[in-house]
């Protein structure tokens, strides 16, 4: 596990909180260090088969955990790519942000 994808966990783990993310799998895909799952058995580093993926580098990412970067507007931007269910992204952009 990577650094990143260790705070990664530990920041989403607080958003979201220990009972997970209802309505499907979302994975974020951290360019060059890893990637993380969250669904409704909570969030970890795991690299598996998700409903919604979501791409960005590691400072983007970190941006929209610290709340500096909304990720509607990290997507708008092209900084963050949305592969798969676009509802399902945008419900967790909304936990998230």
């Amino acid at each position: 596990m990577s650094t990143i994808t260790d705070l990664a966990v530990t920041a989403l783990r607080e958003k979201i909180g220990e009972d997970g993310f209802d309505g499907g799998s979302v994975k974020f895909v951290i360019e060059d260090e890893g990637a993380i799952m969250v669904d409704g058995d909570g969030v970890r580093e795991e690299d598996g088969e998700a409903d919604c993926t979501l791409t960005s580098d590691a400072d983007t990412f970190q941006d929209i955990l610290s709340g500096e970067l909304n990720p509607t507007s990290a997507f708008m931007g092209g900084k963050l790519k949305v592969d798969g269910d676009m509802g399902l992204a945008m419900k967790l952009g909304s936990v998230l942000g």
